[in-house]
């Protein structure tokens, strides 16, 4: 779930956020789904858990999604999150590692982006263990993840590490400037709005840029070049709407494969309905997006 009044009540996210992982502890994986919990190193000496999703008959030297949550860089994960990874892992199929990342404010940037990038360079060290092809490791998120996702993908680039694959962005955040169109107009829409974003923004970058701005805000970056294939999707009715298009666009023009989706009828985080049948139709499409990545690479 989102909680709509979260990003401007810092003092209620401990409780919001026991809360939510309660929820999420009573959330099984779905049928033919295993879930394993590691505990790794994160950044500062910081401890980081992972989820793994994987079917239980998939073959060793698997594709892997390494995802992180949306949730205003402050939210754990909700239990649809939970489903989603399984329904990516089994229809996919590949193994899915979800990260459970540090949350501002108490642990504002880099904190996050760095335990996710963490995660990233353990899931390739361990990845023969882990019965994971290391040509075959992608990133994704929503939201705020989605902006921990494209962040992975040029700290990656610029750090000359392991190429990732490809990038899965759904409504994701992208631009701390906050300077769009769909910024200006959608200023009370429900789940998320321009004005619970600029809390969010303020919060997330409390202790101030220490490291590139583009970590935070991946549409500042200086180049667009050499990052994933990407595929981008946006709400219609949403304050991060333009960011999104605008990065897919930045992609595009860097001569990145992008496809990019513009939902249609939807607000940020429409696909918390899991049962909706739009809601199906759209993560088939992610799904689709992922097979391609992984399979068909060359199509």
């Amino acid at each position: 779930m989102r909680i709509r009044s979260s990003p401007s009540s810092p003092s209620l996210l401990p409780l919001i956020n026991l809360l939510m992982a309660g929820s999420v502890n009573k959330i099984k994986p779905l049928d033919g789904v295993n879930a394993t919990k590691k505990r790794i190193p994160g950044y500062q000496n910081g401890t980081i858990e992972l989820t793994i999703y994987e079917p239980k008959n998939i073959e060793k030297n698997a594709p892997c999604l390494i995802y992180f949550h949306g949730g205003a860089f402050a939210l754990k994960a909700a239990p649809y999150h939970m489903n989603l990874a399984c329904a990516y892992a089994l229809n996919t199929p590949c193994k899915v590692v979800f990260v459970d990342y540090r949350l501002a404010p108490k642990y504002a940037f880099p904190v996050g982006v760095e335990d996710c990038y963490a995660s990233f360079e353990w899931v390739y060290k361990n990845a023969e263990v882990l019965g994971i092809d290391k040509s075959k490791i992608a990133v994704g998120g929503d939201s705020a993840g989605g902006a921990l996702a494209a962040a992975v993908s040029l700290m990656a680039r610029d750090g000359h590490a392991p190429k990732i694959c490809f990038q899965t962005l759904v409504y994701p955040v992208t631009d701390g400037r906050q300077i769009t169109e769909s910024i200006r107009n959608y200023t009370d829409t429900p789940m998320w709005n321009s004005r619970l974003n600029a809390k969010m923004w303020t919060l997330y970058l409390k202790n101030g840029i220490p490291i590139r701005k583009e970590y935070a805000s991946p549409m500042e970056a200086n180049s667009f070049e050499n990052l994933p294939d990407t595929y981008i999707e946006v709400s219609e009715f949403d304050c991060l709407r333009d960011e999104g298009i605008n990065f897919a666009q930045a992609l595009i023009k860097s001569g990145i494969h992008v496809e990019l989706y513009r939902t249609a009828g939807t607000v940020h985080g429409f696909d918390i309905a899991e049962k909706s049948e739009i809601v199906h139709q759209i993560v088939a499409r992610r799904i689709a997006a992922l097979q391609k990545a992984f399979y068909h690479p060359d199509i």
